[in-house]
């Protein structure tokens, strides 16, 4: 199950989003999220993780059918607030999804992992219920923001004290034992954490520089191949077998009834 954000934290987190100074932050995280996701218009997402809702607003204006779960009530609330009826959401976990397979499109875990208890059985999950893509982002532990996350987390009670980090390569592997030699790409952002700026952004938009490992944030994108389940099905068909004048009819599969019990082979 994992941590659950708990109505304190909700209100914490929400706060967060707000504030003015972590506006470039979370614009350079939805950029790339849309970037390497490029869905189609009306194609379906689900936001696993989905906390207080913060990416709805962009996908919705980006034009995809847009659902969300999140264990946390509190955070739902907070997510129907904020955009109302426009966005189906669902209370539940990312290791036990309540859908379909191949139910959506593409499916995204934006730091979700880190307060999952099993990220490997939540990467499982979404790559069940989605048939075309999977993103996955990242608070980076090699990064230097990522570093002060950790020590901050051991030092004082935050929320990052229940978090578990993540290098891209670890999230790699994990897909490889999952689903195999899929093609998976990656990118970072916020190489220089707490900037801003016309200077910064140029920097950050430079598509070799989001390919250094160690950004704030690592988005990783991986191409899936449906699944699908099968179930043997048992064939009806007649057949019909001719012995000198007599045939015997019967079923594959069922017990067959001989015409003349006196026949003999």
């Amino acid at each position: 199950m994992g941590y659950v954000f708990d109505f304190k934290d909700a209100l914490a987190y929400d706060s967060w989003c707000k504030k003015q100074s972590n506006t470039y932050t979370f614009q350079r995280e939805i950029e790339l999220l849309l970037e390497q996701l490029n869905p189609l218009r009306g194609s379906s997402i689900i936001d696993i993780g989905c906390g207080t809702g913060k990416i709805f607003k962009h996908l919705l204006d980006f034009g995809l059918n847009v659902s969300g779960i999140d264990p946390s009530p509190y955070m739902l609330d907070i997510a129907r607030k904020e955009i109302g009826e426009r966005v189906d959401m669902r209370r539940g976990y990312a290791e036990e999804l309540p859908f379909d397979d191949n139910e959506f499109n593409h499916a995204c875990l934006i730091t979700t992992l880190e307060y999952t208890e099993n990220h490997t059985k939540a990467i499982e999950e979404a790559c069940r219920v989605a048939k075309d893509s999977l993103f996955i982002g990242v608070l980076n532990k090699y990064a230097i923001k990522g570093i002060q996350r950790k020590i901050e987390g051991k030092l004082t009670s935050t929320i990052y004290s229940r978090a578990r980090f993540f290098s891209i390569w670890e999230i790699k592997r994990t897909i490889n034992k999952l689903v195999g030699d899929v093609p998976v790409s990656w990118k970072t952002v916020n190489i220089y954490p707490g900037k801003s700026g016309k200077f910064i952004s140029s920097i950050e938009n430079i598509d070799l520089v989001k390919k250094i490992p160690f950004g704030t944030y690592a988005g990783i994108v991986v191409t899936l191949n449906p699944k699908f389940r099968t179930k043997p099905l048992a064939l009806k068909y007649e057949k019909g077998i001719k012995t000198g004048s007599k045939t015997r009819k019967g079923f594959a599969g069922f017990k067959e009834k001989q015409t003349d019990k006196r026949e003999s082979f």
